[in-house]
């Protein structure tokens, strides 16, 4: 029998539901819940149960497992395909699992959620960093729901924050050839690419020679190389050609081995947090003294600002995210950040078509009056004849 109610007293009903046998123990496994209240209550709970054992919302061996299972199969699958394994293990070990790990999976319930974001808004942890940690948690759950068997019955809702961080910084030209102008020399042409581009830090310093067509002017990003897995090809504007030209040359003659556009001594870049902040602060691009402050513009506000470039150039949007390497409109629309600047260019631009468009009205009106006044005496034979 699937399901059953057992008396359990004066107004009180067990409801049992047959799940099957648990697919590693091979034991059976029953949900038990009790219903207090009139047997109809207790009928519409066991369909209820049903519908849901149905829906696949329960099934054997959830009560056994925990989440932090899970949490296991979810860092196996960031190492096994290659993912930021590093970050992930340090949100799941040092937040995920001390939470949750120990929970069963068929447990996790709103309560888990609200408390977790309560907890660490309350130290003042941001919102954006809570949502890096929620997302990881489903995607826990949703590899389990994948599994065959499924680990998972059902994959609970996992509601974000919203998100009132994010940084709109970005480069107007000045800054750029001001801190072009202190950065050490390796650096100058990755500040040049990154400017032209709007490329992420990670595929700038990953690029290889061998993903270079100088002859063609394009550089070829092969799948799996991209953060969204899909192969680019990005055309070079005239300076980013030379730079790399310039590049090229540096590399045959000094490093003839080194497989890296953008190298040091030879080697690939993989840091250049203090040449950054050194060269910003000489560049005026600090905030603060000199103690205490900080850079005032990020590496990754060039992405921004390469993306607000290539619209402004008037590249179509949809080649632009091409180009750039965004997949979803939000995140691109995030990126076209509108300036001070543009708004004030835009008021200009509507200042020169008002008084060029005043100009025309007023020729318009000239030309309608003169000619209005020659074809009279024509209009008025011709009117005569056709009365006649």
């Amino acid at each position: 029998m699937a399901g059953q109610i057992i008396p359990r007293g004066k107004g009180t009903w067990l409801i049992r539901v047959y799940l099957g046998r648990d697919p590693e123990t091979g034991k059976r496994e029953y949900h038990n819940q009790t219903i207090h209240g009139n047997k109809k209550e207790a009928e519409r709970q066991l369909t209820e149960t049903l519908q849901e054992q149905n829906r696949g919302h329960l099934m054997p061996g959830t009560k056994r497992r925990t989440i932090g299972t899970l949490l296991d199969d979810l860092l196996a699958d960031y190492r096994i395909n290659g993912k930021d394994y590093k970050w992930a293990s340090l949100l799941v070990e040092g937040k995920l699992r001390p939470a949750f790990g120990a929970l069963p999976i068929s447990r996790l319930s709103s309560d888990h959620i609200k408390r977790y974001i309560d907890k660490w808004k309350a130290v003042g942890r941001a919102n954006a960093t809570i949502n890096h940690e929620l997302a990881l948690l489903r995607r826990a759950f949703k590899l389990g729901a994948q599994c065959d068997p499924p680990k998972v019955s059902r994959v609970p809702r996992i509601p974000f924050l919203e998100e009132h961080n994010v940084r709109k910084g970005f480069f107007e030209h000045g800054d750029y050839l001001k801190l072009r102008a202190e950065l050490p020399e390796e650096l100058r042409p990755l500040l040049t690419f990154a400017y032209y581009t709007g490329c992420r830090r990670g595929e700038i310093l990953a690029l290889k020679w061998s993903q270079v067509d100088l002859l063609e002017g394009v550089i070829r990003l092969e799948p799996g190389t991209t953060k969204n897995k899909q192969a680019r090809v990005i055309p070079l504007a005239p300076e980013v050609w030379e730079s790399l030209k310039m590049q090229r040359a540096i590399r045959d003659e000094k490093y003839p081995d080194c497989p890296c556009v953008f190298f040091r001594d030879g080697k690939p870049i993989k840091q250049f947090k203090d040449g950054w902040a050194s060269a910003c602060q000489r560049a005026g691009l600090w905030t603060g003294d000199e103690k205490t402050g900080r850079p005032s513009v990020l590496f990754h506000d060039l992405r921004r600002t390469g993306v607000r470039n290539l619209l402004r150039a008037g590249v179509p949007e949809k080649i632009a995210m091409g180009i750039s390497g965004h997949k979803t409109r939000s995140v691109f629309d995030r990126y076209n950040i509108v300036t001070e600047s543009d708004l004030k260019d835009a008021a200009r631009r509507l200042g020169e078509y008002m008084a060029h468009r005043g100009t025309q009205d007023d020729e318009s009106a000239h030309y309608r009056h003169t000619s209005g006044k020659a074809s009279v005496a024509p209009d008025s034979q011709n009117s005569s004849k056709l009365l006649i």
